[in-house]
């Protein structure tokens, strides 16, 4: 099982790293609106990441004793990177990795973000559940998901407000229309 999880985790970690490092903002880009939000997230990725392998190394609290929860977990982590990079293409070369607005900038509500206003960061921790639950560790399960939450919805709170700026009302309305990160909630 070790090999396989460390390559899925490796594929995950790989498709991250070309987001962040790929889909950056540049100079005819609105920028200055991440206000550090990109720093608190990889930070917040890394600590959690960290504590939930030493507790699911040094505390026994399976999820369900059987071997079948880490490779459904590993699926979970897959499914969550192939939505969200089908939730970045969607959204284009209206994408970056920090908080921007683009040059032309237009508001998508279609495919995912018919539904969600974030599928990307939805599919993300979609993604971290799946490491928690391939750890079969409930402390685990549950430091990545509420540490990844709030990581997302301090940065979710950032970016509404660069899109309210540029959207106005259109923006409003969509927030009525469309859940945030969690699905059923607006």
């Amino acid at each position: 099982m070790g090999i396989i999880f460390y390559i899925v985790y490796c594929i995950w970690f790989a498709t991250e790293i070309v987001i962040n490092r790929a889909l950056r903002s540049n100079s005819a880009d609105k920028q200055n609106a991440d206000k550090g939000s990109l720093i608190i997230i990889w930070l917040t990725i890394s600590l959690s990441i960290t504590a939930a392998i030493l507790v699911s190394s040094n505390y026994y609290l399976p999820i369900y004793p059987n071997v079948l929860v880490q490779y459904i977990g590993m699926a979970i982590i897959l499914t969550g990177v192939v939505l969200r990079i089908i939730a970045v293409r969607m959204l284009g070369k209206f994408f970056t990795a920090d908080v921007t607005i683009r040059q032309g900038h237009q508001l998508i509500k279609t495919g995912f973000y018919k539904y969600f206003r974030h599928p990307s960061y939805t599919a993300s921790l979609l993604s971290f559940i799946g490491f928690g639950v391939a750890l079969n560790n409930w402390c685990s399960l549950l430091i990545v998901a509420v540490a990844i939450t709030i990581a997302f919805t301090i940065r979710i709170k950032i970016e509404e407000k660069a899109l309210i700026t540029q959207f106005g009302n259109d923006y409003i309305t969509y927030k009525k229309e469309a859940y945030g990160l969690i699905p059923f909630v607006h």
